[in-house]
């Protein structure tokens, strides 16, 4: 490699990790008040409030989508949930909407990396991309179409057994499964999914106590580690490749993607093509902050930046999930309304910004290379409690303080009780989360009975404790 080459390299890591020193604590810090909500923010059937096509159907979806979480593929899973039971399709889109630009972690990103124009871009334009999208769907919506799909889902769905996670609303598995007292059986889509369950039908008093208990900071770890490895791949996808479009994509192909110059034109073609461009980047959710940042350092226009910000639930693989779901048609719909909409909206907020004077002054500032990222100010010292916290709340999470039982189904490695189904076997006493785990047990006992029983000591103690 020659040397130029190699410095290249090195100066984009130098960015890309810069960058992603720089905004660390705005992520750790949105997702543990993003999994503190989670937690404590009860889901009632939100499909039941969500089923009409009215002002109030929306504004509660965009609430439901701001408070929940960031990832692109699971606002897309929980919004198919949602769909299925019977939520318009309007306040589905603007549930998937609100979950991936109106949340706490993508704010403070945006607010640290772009500025608060962009924020405030962000904010307003989120809430304006919502109604302009209502009316177009209002407008344009094939409404049987919608209705065809959602009997298709649901058949397809239930000939296949697919369950939705009563957690987090995606799709459940076999192996993850768990049947109540009433003789339901509930399907998860992980491990963590199926804790949390467990612990919400074991938990009492209100949140305020469990707060000040194990068990309640325990369930919050267990949603921060979920939320965690929702985002991690796009998170660090985006910070890096924005590093190497920083350093690498020469100013004359920014020039030939993107019009210069002041005007309407020039402001529609730049929204238009950040969409596109945000179509084909692969980079979802809080990955995209840092590519824009690399647009922006690019001489991209306000609108252009703002569209791609707005555009990561049309990026290709997250396309291939609506065609999953749904199939061509409606992925096509989904494709034109968002599209439509995401170019006007970055187009009007330009437009506002510059009737108020306040598009931001892009000569102003450092270019991403001239500065420096790693020095002792209120970076560090943030990030420091960051690490702190999010060291706590993994600790808590991995010693199992305050989880819910004792004892470890040898079958699913759950946690439980000793008033769950229990046997004896060659003077060990095992007990399970379900009556379908005890039977697994007796046909094969020599599968599974390696297992230690108990949870490790330190997790007896606290136990004891919390009950």
């Amino acid at each position: 490699m020659p040397a130029t080459l190699i410095d290249g390299v090195l100066e984009s890591l130098r960015i890309g990790v810069g960058f992603l020193w720089t905004a660390a604590w705005a992520i750790i810090m949105g997702l543990m008040i993003t999994s503190l909500v989670q937690v404590y923010v009860s889901k009632e059937r939100m499909a039941n409030v969500l089923g009409d096509e009215n002002l109030s159907g929306l504004t509660k979806a965009t609430v439901f989508g701001a408070a929940s979480s960031g990832c692109s593929f699971g606002a897309v899973a929980i919004g198919k949930g949602l769909f299925k039971k019977g939520a318009h399709a309007v306040n589905v889109l603007a549930f998937m909407f609100a979950s991936t630009n109106l949340i706490v972690e993508l704010g403070l990103m945006i607010l640290i990396l772009l500025g608060w124009e962009f924020l405030v871009a962000e904010l307003l334009g989120g809430v304006i991309l919502i109604a302009v999208m209502a009316i177009l769907v209002h407008v344009t919506l094939p409404e049987n179409l919608f209705d065809e799909v959602r009997r298709e889902l649901n058949q397809r769905d239930h000939e296949h057994g697919t369950t939705e996670d009563p957690t987090c609303g995606m799709e459940g598995k076999d192996e993850y499964s768990l049947t109540t007292d009433g003789g339901e059986t509930l399907k998860f889509c992980s491990a963590g999914c199926m804790e949390t369950y467990q612990q919400e039908a074991a938990s009492s008093g209100g949140w305020r106590d469990e707060l000040f208990s194990w068990g309640g900071w325990y369930k919050v770890g267990n949603q921060y580690r979920k939320e965690w490895s929702m985002i991690w791949k796009d998170v660090i996808a985006g910070f890096l490749i924005s590093g190497f479009v920083i350093v690498f994509v020469p100013q004359w192909v920014w020039n030939a993607l993107f019009l210069r110059g002041e005007g309407l034109l020039v402001s529609a073609e730049n929204a238009i093509m950040g969409v596109a461009i945000a179509v084909i980047s692969f980079v979802g959710s809080m990955g995209n902050v840092p590519f824009a940042v690399a647009l922006w350092g690019g001489g991209i226009s306000f609108a252009g930046v703002i569209a791609f910000v707005y555009a990561d639930l049309i990026t290709i693989p997250v396309l291939n999930v609506y065609r999953k779901y749904y199939g061509w048609k409606v992925m096509l719909y989904i494709l034109g309304i968002f599209f439509v909409t995401m170019a006007f909206t970055g187009f009007l907020m330009e437009e506002l910004f510059n009737i108020l004077g306040i598009v931001p002054n892009l000569a102003g500032g450092q270019t991403a290379s001239e500065q420096t990222y790693f020095e002792f100010n209120y970076t560090f010292y943030l990030n420091t409690i960051a690490f702190v916290l999010s060291g706590f709340l993994l600790y808590v999470y991995r010693r199992g303080l305050g989880a819910p039982g004792q004892y470890r189904d040898p079958v699913c490695g759950m946690r439980t009780d000793d008033n769950g189904p229990g046997l004896t076997h060659d003077g060990e006493t095992y007990y399970f989360c379900s009556k379908r785990c005890k039977r697994s047990f007796e046909e094969q006992p020599s599968e599974f009975s390696h297992v230690q029983p108990t949870v490790g000591e330190e997790g007896r103690e606290q136990s004891h404790d919390h009950h």
